[in-house]
């Protein structure tokens, strides 16, 4: 944990404090955002809905430009551009009345989160290679999930409270935090003197075992290269799994003979595990093999948490309050690998020429899933009950199977000797 929370590398150091920050802001904002709006602002609860889906497409774009923007001006920079542009817009909406500029400070938010992703990512496959890249991810990772649960403790006084000088406050909070997450990545560059160059090189380094190093050309654009636009969309849909745990549980649980405030402790065991076996789920998923292996299985568990879900609806308090534990511990697990193994795959079949363009492929299909997300679960699940259940599990299994047929034909089309580092 002190690892995790304190790692030797400065840059991961400065990533994990920034992260730090950014993720107890998320935790608030999560949490009093939506109250804030409707009996704050006083917007209708349609149209909160409608500028976020807005807000949602603003993000996706955000999340693609972000990659060819850290190819060309750094990720380091454009990290810090899109975590300025969310804390500003957070301080903005201090300021919003209406329908109008609640949507505009919305697709700003939205757009600069997907920016500061897709950097982050482009920026871990720059500066680190190997098992260290992945393992990074996971720890990141971790603190993220620690943080938001704890931001999400601070912002119950908010709730507590229950008045629009607390719902401000709160909000107000988060912008701050957010200015905070910049301080320790615009100081990084002076702490780091090489990691510029680092960031906008074009081709990788000769091979630190002698082997030759790639000619320099230019690459092709990601959208051309298929086996990682297939990587993408395959894991894009084993990634839907989130809004399974935000969306379709709390509304499942309601259906169910279980007390609706067994949603609280499914997050709880959910964060736990998540905490708790991230960083070893990630360990061999720097092998392409292995990071297909893992979506695979996570793919797998996450259709036997589907299962689990179903059969709760037909028991009684106890049995089905002790499915949705099981269901979510399963989910969890599948969770975990399906993350790890999808960060694998992002990272190493990207053409390392061009990584920001590469990750921002990768994030694009994450913020594509995040929108797709509560439709397909409504949709499914929710109104279908069981056969909705099986249907969502039964499509987790495919993308799961197709993901590591990829990885696999990926890593048997590769030369026994290639070995390109993705940093430079």
């Amino acid at each position: 944990m002190i690892q995790t929370l304190l790692p030797r590398d400065p840059v991961a150091r400065a990533l994990t404090v920034s992260t730090m920050a950014f993720a107890a802001s998320t935790g608030i904002f999560y949490t009093v955002s939506v109250l804030y709006f409707t009996r704050v602002v006083g917007l209708p609860a349609t149209t909160v809905g409608l500028g976020l889906g807005i807000a949602g497409g603003a993000g996706v774009l955000g999340s693609y430009l972000a990659g060819r923007w850290s190819d060309r001006r750094g990720a380091h920079r454009v990290q810090v551009w899109g975590l300025l542009a969310q804390a500003l817009a957070l301080a903005a909406y201090s300021f919003t009345s209406d329908a109008v500029s609640f949507t505009a400070v919305a697709v700003v938010v939205s757009a600069g989160r997907g920016v500061q992703s897709t950097a982050r990512q482009a920026l871990l496959a720059r500066w680190f290679t190997g098992p260290e890249r992945v393992d990074v991810r996971a720890r990141l990772r971790v603190v993220t999930n620690v943080l938001i649960g704890l931001g999400t403790l601070a912002a119950a006084v908010a709730l507590l409270v229950d008045t629009a000088a607390a719902y401000r406050t709160a909000m107000v909070a988060t912008a701050v935090l957010l200015f905070g997450a910049v301080v320790p990545l615009v100081r990084l560059p002076r702490r780091v003197p090489e990691l510029p160059a680092r960031m906008l090189a074009d081709a990788p380094a000769p091979a630190a075992d002698g082997g030759a190093p790639t000619d320099g050309a230019r690459p092709p654009h990601p959208l051309r290269d298929r086996t990682y636009v297939a990587s993408v969309a395959l894991n894009a849909v084993v990634a839907m799994q989130f809004g399974v745990m935000t969306v379709g549980v709390p509304l499942w649980v309601a259906t169910t003979n279980a007390p609706t405030a067994v949603v609280s402790a499914l997050l709880v065991v959910n964060t736990v595990m998540v905490a708790l076996l991230q960083v070893r789920a990630s360990r061999g998923t720097h092998d392409v093999r292995g990071a297909g292996r893992a979506v695979r299985r996570g793919a797998v568990l996450l259709a036997g948490a589907c299962v689990l879900y179903a059969a709760a609806g037909y028991g009684s308090l106890v049995a089905a309050t002790a499915l949705l534990v099981l269901a979510a511990a399963a989910h969890s697990l599948g969770e975990v690998l399906s993350e790890a193994g999808g960060w694998g795959m992002a990272f190493e079949l990207a053409d390392p020429r061009q990584a920001g363009a590469y990750q921002g492929l990768s994030q694009t299909g994450y913020a594509l899933a995040g929108m797709a997300a509560p439709v397909v679960v409504t949709a499914l699940p929710i109104r279908f009950g069981t056969p909705g259940w099986l249907a969502l599990g039964a499509i987790f299994v495919v993308a799961g199977v197709g993901a590591a047929w990829v990885a696999r034909r990926a890593a048997d089309a590769r030369p026994v000797d290639d070995v390109v580092p993705a940093a430079v």
